[in-house]
Parts: structure tokens; C-alpha cells; sequence
């Protein structure tokens, strides 16, 4: 029996410092299998709280301006660390990206976001980060891999919290 074809990968980041194992490994799935990647990024709202305090101050047409150049400098990020990732490292082993990298920020909790965004996509496999707490997965990911219809292939990041 064949295994399913796997044409988009779903790439969750946190956009932290121990994230780079992790995209190496997205990388070398999609250069392996010809699949694109759709690198996702989950910003959580802001809680009732901080959304009652800053409507108290700002006008809504201020809040959505700033909601969305927030977004917007995400995604720069996003496209910053894609170039720096072909620079140092795809280029050092004599490769360049032969495959379709799109960054994507969704705002919700993260796991059923992740999940969310997985079938709108179209994903056929997510790739994510361990975040080790004392050698069990973090609850983002555990709920993930627990609640996926999808493979999801986890990569430690050697990340403690200790």
C-alpha cells in the first residue's frame, strides 16, 4: 500500500531562537517529497481585559491600524529569517529554495489555531517544534499531535525550561 502524497507541509513557528532545527527539517521534506511549505506564525488576541483598556484610549479605525501593521511586521519578519536561512545555510550546501515557501499569521490559542489553519490549507503534513519540559512535549504540541487528522512530525529543539 502506497503512503499519501504529501504536496504542502504546514511549518509551525514561534519565530524563537530555537526554531532552526526545526525549518532545517521542513526543508528537507519538502526538497525530499516536492512539497511546498506554508510557514504559520499564531499571534494570540489580546485578552478581554487588555481589548476593554485599549478601546478606552483608542479609537477603533487607531486599533485596526495598529492590529494590522503589527500583522504586517510579522510577516516581515517572517520573509527576514526565510532570507537569512537561503543565505546561510541552503547556499553553504549548494542548494537554493526549489520550492514554494508562504508565510502565514493566524491570530487564536495556538493548538486549535495550528489545527484550524492545517485543513484550510490543505496541509498534509505539520511539521512543529518540541519545546522539551522535562522530556514531555509542550501542551501546544501535545494537543496537536493528539488531536491532528494529519501526520505531524515533531523535532526536538533542545529548549529547557528548567
Amino acid at each position: 500500500m502506497a503512503l499519501p502524497e504529501i504536496k504542502t507541509i504546514l511549518y509551525t513557528s514561534s519565530l524563537g531562537a530555537h526554531t532552526r532545527p526545526v525549518f532545517r527539517h521542513a526543508v528537507q521534506l519538502a526538497h525530499s517529497l516536492g512539497a511546498r511549505i506554508i510557514m504559520l506564525h499564531v499571534v494570540e488576541p489580546v485578552g478581554e481585559m487588555g481589548r476593554a483598556l485599549i478601546h478606552s484610549y483608542l479609537p477603533d479605525d487607531v486599533i485596526k491600524k495598529m492590529h494590522d501593521e503589527g500583522i504586517n511586521r510579522v510577516l516581515e519578519q517572517m520573509k527576514e529569517r526565510l532570507e537569512k536561512f537561503r543565505d546561510e545555510e541552503l547556499k553553504a550546501m549548494g542548494r537554493d529554495f526549489d520550492f514554494e515557501i508562504e508565510p502565514v499569521v493566524a491570530e487564536g490559542q495556538h493548538s486549535e489555531t495550528i489545527l484550524r489553519q492545517a485543513e484550510k490549507l490543505g496541509a498534509d503534513l505539520i511539521v512543529m517544534g518540541q519545546e522539551n519540559t522535562f522530556g514531555h512535549h509542550s501542551p501546544t504540541t501535545h494537543h496537536v499531535v493528539r488531536q491532528a487528522k494529519i501526520p505531524v512530525f515533531v523535532v526536538p529543539t533542545g529548549k529547557q525550561y528548567l
